[in-house]
């Protein structure tokens, strides 16, 4: 009688949408410190929602409440609402922030790309035209970038954005990509989420979300705005807050890009959140992240820049191959042999 009395207190309390995020299978335990190992409690009648913390230490069981600023963890007008975000680590705490990418916040990567490292030093990495980077590159995960560019008369080099992510773990691929537009429509969606090689529909009305359960974790790409703004989410791995945006006339003119009538250059604005990666971690980024890490970029110049091309450069953008590449997953239906 008491083991159902428990049952039916849990049921009620205790909403089937859980941020634990599978932890059974994932390496962490159930009760491991994490910002976001909670259950998802039924919200007040203001909407607010409510989480009961599952980390390890004082957060331990503790009932947290979202602002009436911020009711909701997941609100789909991201350029108008703030969300809500629970932190049950030792912090214990909810805080209002915007759900997209900070460009100038850690592990971001915008523009002509500039990237802010691990180590909060920005740098520039221009790689080449059509050429495919190794982005990070760690036991079970490879991020490979697919950069567009032009190269106008009498210069040296090309200008480069990154147009296209694939994002490799166990033997999976998840590729987030803008798609090349003749010129740009706020009210157009232009980007792609392909899994597996498969192009995915992430719906826009309800939760927003494609989510699917492997064995091992939980991969969610959810949109923060009504279109053009995703989060992607793979538990255990990285998370990934991706904005599509094109080269504006002005922007083009202001740095002479002298872009083609013909295409607007639709290109990706990131940041990253890593969760595990190893001491031995490589690629442009990735290496930032490594435990006692000094940057070799030239500070105090307005484009400090970062070299590698040739370490870095990999065969395609499915390939897990360069030469400091450390992917160990298998190969798969979204992962190449070469």
């Amino acid at each position: 009688m008491l083991r159902v009395l428990v049952t039916i207190i849990v049921l009620v309390s205790v909403s089937s949408v859980s941020a634990t995020e599978k932890g059974k299978k994932l390496k962490k335990g159930a009760y491991d410190a994490a910002s976001t190992n909670y259950n998802v409690l039924y919200p007040l009648g203001s909407g607010q929602e409510r989480v009961q913390c599952l980390a390890r230490g004082s957060c331990n069981q503790k009932i947290l409440t979202c602002p009436k600023e911020c009711p909701e963890r997941k609100p789909k007008m991201n350029k108008k609402k703030k969300a809500c975000f629970i932190d049950c680590s030792s912090k214990c705490e909810v805080t209002c922030k915007w759900r997209k990418a900070n460009c100038n916040g850690y592990g971001s990567l915008c523009y002509d790309p500039r990237f802010v490292g691990g180590d909060g030093v920005m740098f520039y990495f221009h790689g080449n035209k059509d050429g495919n980077f190794a982005i990070v590159s760690d036991e079970n995960l490879q991020i490979n970038a697919h950069f567009i560019g032009t190269r106008p008369a009498g210069r040296t080099r090309d200008f480069t954005w990154v147009q296209a992510f694939s994002v490799m773990f166990d033997s999976h691929n998840l590729v987030i990509a803008a798609k090349k537009v003749a010129s740009w429509d706020d009210s157009v969606d232009s980007l792609v989420v392909r899994w597996n090689g498969e192009e995915v529909e992430v719906p826009t009305e309800g939760e927003a979300e494609w989510r699917i359960d492997l064995d091992e974790r939980e991969v969610i790409v959810e949109r923060t705005d009504e279109r053009n703004n995703v989060r992607v989410t793979v538990s255990g791995i990285v998370q990934i807050d991706i904005q599509v945006r094109p080269i504006g006339k002005e922007e083009d003119r202001v740095h002479k890009y002298q872009l083609p009538k013909d295409d607007a250059f639709a290109h990706l604005e990131t940041q990253f959140k890593f969760f595990n990666l190893s001491d031995l971690v490589e690629g442009v980024l990735g290496k930032t992240y490594r435990p006692g890490y000094v940057s070799p970029v030239k500070t105090g110049v307005p484009m400090p820049m970062m070299g590698g091309e040739d370490k870095y450069q990999t065969p395609s953008l499915f390939s897990p191959l360069c030469n400091v590449c450390r992917f160990q997953g298998k190969t798969g239906p979204g992962v190449a042999k070469y």
